[in-house]
């Protein structure tokens, strides 16, 4: 009786997975789509233009806003970084509240970005209780208010955030600080409701960075003190700030939400545990640049006005080369704003992707044999006249300051390049870096071939290469054209260099493009140690430039050139012009002493060593106390996504994979039996159930070794965790999606509980 009820269960568990997966697949076929209307005037639709910005209390709403006098004291105070009087806060406090209430808000937030990679906020509102007494009674009454106090800064639970120790659950005051550099803002909301964002710093009770945006706007400063200082020895008095310049390319996924809520691994962890790649992906090379689904389109398109609306100026969108993926990428601004606008990004496409019923993806690696997803930052330095220094001109070789400035960065990167490596490193972006689809673990600089002629012909004490003499075998150095050979066809502009895909920092015009960087991460920390590594090196070039000057008011040209020379050699080793993908780099990186750095603990380290330390406390960056809460924060979630995955696999394989394979092997089973009633041969059931059976059996052996393993694991502390994580955990892992994977293949379709490749990608 009891083998009867519980087959009578089982066979019901199964209809209803098997019935959850046919009706989501169905309502993906047959859901209507979300349309929203372009805004317009009169007759016309409005020009982006008219909409970028229109929910963001930019300077001129504040100018507008405020008596001249004031606007002109909040101005200086904020270009001297020297702290706002009460006065100037409440009146600006003021002016920010009357124009969010009129434009729909009823609440204000310091919007502020933890060490979780992503943001976090709490509403208050503009309601406040006042009292009065009249005829010796106490009135109550309200009135909507927002004092420059509350502006500046707010106060919530710094315990309950990543902190690496600085704060124990007994010690939980913290507070955000008003970030006068980045424009407050209005994300609308449900029932025409609206709310004030206030960009904010995050800090603990005794001062120490909580976030990442704190530490961004320290080494920015410190990297434009360094960067005015030399170009005050090159002869400029002018420039009195420069300022890191980001463009944030975003890729992720899109897959449909009925899909999405049937794959608890991607619910918990973001990406799929199991699953087959299904017989076509991207092989074809057919999805890169391809027309954009129209569903697709749609959700973009309300992502992108949103985000004009609040200041963020998305640029370009496309298909990306797997199935399902995409890429937005913005134009360029000053890094803090960047960051804050690409985790606005981030938040906005999550949000209108769920009114699409899509859900957005921003896991490096989500599907296993397609690629991957990352955050391409592309960074550069520029001048408060807006000069970029790394605009190489048309001829570089004769661009000193370009020159220089270059020299620093290579110098920056060579010396500091585990660092660089620990500021990518995740779990996530470990399934990604090195696999033929991302750059290497291996940190190295690609100039093209216009560049390195021109410095190593300084390096050699040579003339530079000419084109106009082919048969010398030169490289060409100045821009040049390419003919079509088709007469109705203009001349085409060549780029001074070609990008290379498989390098992590490649120079691409007028920029580097940090290529390494994570999709889900933030691109702060990146930045922040680049620039921290970039203003030492502009300090040593400076040093060394002031030292062969000597006594002369200015640098001469021999001067400069050896400089150049000095840096060019001593950072040779980090160039590399070829193939990062390949086999031969791996052992040419080796030959130069290049850290192949592969495991996230072992790139967490990097921050510890001495020459990590110096850099980033003596600038004044990081003080001891935040490195090394960093550093403990950094390992510690590193051993817990681990663990969240393991723990998510082990459910998914005895919850859904087996059951799904003891149902099949019930139904190959029955029909044996009925077969030996009519005299029929049942070979082929048979050799299919011994099948199952033996990679059944051989799934259940892996699973209870990943269990044993997650309880070995979480009795360990901190850092042996993530030793253990890394060497042990993901392969007991890999072993068991072997084992469930190829059940996936020999389990009848029917039985099959979750959403296969086939579904979630195409």
């Amino acid at each position: 009786m009891k083998q009867v009820n519980f087959g009578t269960v089982e066979e019901k568990s199964n209809k209803m997975s098997q019935n959850a997966r046919l009706s989501a697949l169905q309502e993906n076929v047959d859901r209507p789509g979300r349309n929203i209307d372009w805004p317009t005037i009169g007759d016309r639709n409005l020009y982006p233009s008219e909409v970028f910005g229109l929910d963001v209390f930019d300077r001129k709403a504040l100018a507008n806003a405020l008596p001249k006098p004031v606007y002109q004291r909040f101005t200086k105070q904020v270009q001297g970084r020297q702290q706002l009087d009460r006065q100037t806060a409440d009146a600006v406090a003021h002016a920010a509240r009357v124009w969010a209430m009129n434009k729909g808000a009823t609440h204000f937030t310091h919007w502020f970005q933890p060490q979780t990679g992503t943001t976090a906020e709490k509403h208050d509102s503009f309601l406040t209780l006042k009292s009065q007494i009249v005829s010796g009674q106490e009135e109550i009454y309200a009135i909507d208010a927002f004092s420059g106090g509350q502006l500046l800064q707010s106060e919530p639970d710094a315990s309950s955030f990543p902190n690496g120790g600085i704060r124990s659950t007994f010690e939980a005051r913290g507070y955000t600080i008003w970030d006068t550099v980045s424009p407050m803002f209005i994300r609308r909301g449900p029932h025409g409701t609206a709310v004030l964002y206030i960009p904010s710093c995050f800090i603990s009770y005794n001062g120490e960075a909580l976030d990442e945006k704190t530490i961004l706007l320290r080494s920015s400063e410190v990297l434009s003190n360094a960067a005015v200082k030399l170009l005050q020895t090159l002869g400029d008095n002018e420039t009195k700030r420069v300022t890191t310049t980001l463009g944030c390319e975003q890729e992720f996924f899109l897959i449909d939400r009925a899909l999405y809520n049937l794959r608890p691994d991607l619910k918990i962890t973001g990406r799929t545990l199991i699953g087959v790649p299904p017989p076509k992906h991207q092989q074809l090379e057919d999805h890169y640049f391809g027309q954009i689904p129209s569903r697709v389109l749609a959700c973009i398109a309300e992502a992108e006005y949103e985000l004009a609306r609040i200041g963020v100026p998305v640029k370009t969108r496309h298909n990306e080369v797997a199935p399902n993926q995409f890429e937005v990428a913005p134009i360029f601004e000053e890094a803090s704003i960047a960051v804050d606008h690409n985790l606005a990004t981030m938040e906005v496409l999550h949000q209108v992707a769920h009114r699409h019923k899509l859900k957005v993806l921003f896991h490096e690696k989500p599907f296993k044999g397609v690629n991957g997803s990352g955050k391409h930052a592309n960074w550069s330095m520029q001048t408060d006249s807006g000069d970029n220094l790394l605009d190489p001109s048309s001829t570089p070789e004769t661009n000193y300051r370009f020159l220089l400035v270059l020299v620093a960065i290579l110098d920056a990167v060579y010396k500091h390049s585990g660092l660089l490596r620990s500021s990518i490193a995740s779990s996530s972006n470990e399934h990604r870096l090195g696999a033929n689809e991302a750059p290497p673990a291996i940190v190295s600089a690609f100039l093209g071939d216009h560049l390195s002629e021109v410095l190593n012909a300084i390096e050699e004490k040579r003339p530079i290469a000419d084109f106009s003499q082919p048969h010398l075998q030169t490289v060409s150095v100045g821009g040049t054209q390419l003919d079509l050979k088709i007469s109705t066809m203009p001349p085409i502009s060549r780029d001074l260099t070609d990008r290379n895909r498989t390098s992590p920092f490649a120079f691409t015009g007028n920029k580097f493009e940090y290529r390494a960087v994570g999709s889900k991460q933030s691109p702060s920390f990146p930045v922040v140690l680049l620039n921290s590594a970039v203003s030492k090196s502009l300090t040593l070039v400076n040093e060394a430039l002031v030292k062969a000057k000597g006594t002369k008011a200015l640098p001469s040209e021999e001067d400069i050139l050896s400089v150049i020379r000095q840096f060019t050699i001593s950072s040779k080793k980090i160039r590399f012009e070829a193939n990062g993908y390949s086999e031969d780099w791996v052992k040419e990186a080796e030959k130069r002493g290049l850290p192949n750095i592969k495991s996230c603990p072992e790139a967490f380290k990097q921050l510890l060593i001495p020459a990590s330390r110096e850099l980033l406390i003596s600038q004044g960056i990081l003080s001891e106390s935040e490195l090394t809460s960093r550093y403990h924060i950094l390992i510690e979630k590193y051993a817990k996504d681990l663990l969240i995955e393991a723990n998510t696999l082990h459910s998914l394989v005895t919850n859904g994979v087996l059951p799904a394979s003891f149902a099949y092997r019930k139904e190959l089973a029955d029909s044996i039996n009925s077969q030996k009633n009519v005299s029929v041969d049942a070979i082929p059931e048979k050799k299919v159930l011994n099948v199952l059976t033996r990679f059944s059996i051989e799934l259940q052996e892996a699973d209870e070794k990943l269990e044993a393993l997650i309880t070995k694991i979480e009795g360990l502390h901190e850092e042996a965790q993530a030793v253990a994580c890394g060497k042990e955990l993901t392969a007991a892992m890999e072993e068991v999606r072997e084992k469930s994977d190829i059940l996936e293949k020999k389990v009848a379709d029917k039985y099959w509980p979750f959403p296969k490749y086939t579904e979630l990608l195409f």
